[in-house]
């Protein structure tokens, strides 16, 4: 018999960061973790209405005694397994940031999640047993595999939790920068009713238990737009915390949005439709960046704009 277990969801943000021997520093999970033995980025979880960039450097700081300043964003990751022991299935988002060092590489744990912290050249990694998602960050062959569920649960990516007695939500979502051949920018309008109605906003949403952010961006993509889409990069990731926010669910949430944001290009558009009917979505328009400049336009479109460098192909006034 198959022990049902609970599904949860949680966001991480890791560091890669090397030291003037291009050693890198790694950080060995102890018995209290979920994969002992293993190593690992230094990193962990994104509290609620943390910022990622902040949680990366206090997990870091704490599990090695390093302080990290974030110099780029390297990629976004997810990944699932099954924690028996625990009792449930996980599903991580995972943002990993380039990182240096501004304290010296002295190493201190305090972490009790760690038992081992080093650097390390790419060779001694490669002896180690890593976590799937740092072989793959590292280039290395893969040296642990994670338990896989026997079967995806479904767990909404707009999941409500009591936290302090306040309905609590934390929630990934992608997004997409999204153009067509002749350099316009793709907007969908927020229906009444949704945080921002009327505004106009990035095409994306929350991804699904078990999805990757790319995947789940280009599903979105289709679902809002009708349009087939390809990512090109990673642009950002937004954070946003609204401790009131009230929506169509009539009372107050304390909200916690993780968004990243890609460039895309449709490089064949289609006629625009929205596909599923009754969400935040309410339509959709292609602009050139001149007229997108003039829009009302939500916080993760304006910073994925400013990170495009938008502001460059609009005509001087």
């Amino acid at each position: 018999m198959t022990t049902e277990l609970t599904p949860l969801r949680r966001i991480a943000a890791y560091a890669v960061c090397s030291d003037e021997q291009d050693r890198i520093l790694l950080v060995r999970e102890s018995a209290r973790s979920g994969t002992p033995g293993v190593w690992t980025l230094p990193g962990g979880g994104v509290t609620q209405g943390e910022q990622p960039q902040s949680a990366m450097a206090r997990e870091a700081a704490s599990e090695t005694g390093v302080e990290l300043e974030v110099d780029s964003i390297i990629d976004v990751v997810a990944d699932t397994r099954e924690l028996r022991h625990r009792g449930v299935t996980l599903h991580t988002d995972r943002i990993i940031f380039g990182t240096r060092a501004t304290n010296g590489a002295a190493l201190h744990i305090h972490s009790p999640m760690v038992d081992e912290a080093a650097w390390l050249t790419v060779e001694e990694a490669s002896a180690v047993q890593l976590r799937p998602f740092v072989a793959q960050v590292l280039k290395l062959p893969l040296s642990a595999v994670d338990l896989p569920p026997e079967q995806m649960p479904e767990l909404p990516g707009f999941h409500i939790v009591e936290s302090n007695g306040r309905p609590t939500v934390q929630r990934f979502a992608v997004y997409g920068l999204v153009r067509d051949p002749f350099g316009r920018v793709l907007l969908t309008q927020v229906a009444e009713g949704y945080p921002g109605a009327g505004s106009w906003h990035l095409p994306g949403g929350g991804t699904d238990f078990g999805e990757q952010p790319a995947h789940g961006l280009l599903r979105e993509l289709e679902e809002e737009t009708a349009q087939v889409g390809r990512v090109r990069r990673l642009l950002g990731v937004a954070s946003h915390h609204e401790p009131e926010q009230l929506g169509p669910e009539g009372f107050p949430i304390d909200w916690h949005g993780v968004r990243p944001y890609y460039d895309v290009v449709v490089d064949e558009p289609k006629p625009l439709r929205v596909v599923e009917q009754g969400g935040s979505t309410v339509g959709a328009r292609w602009f050139t960046p001149d007229e997108a400049s003039w829009l009302s336009l939500t916080a993760v479109t304006a910073e994925a704009f400013d990170a495009a460098d938008l502001s460059s192909e609009i005509p001087r006034r």
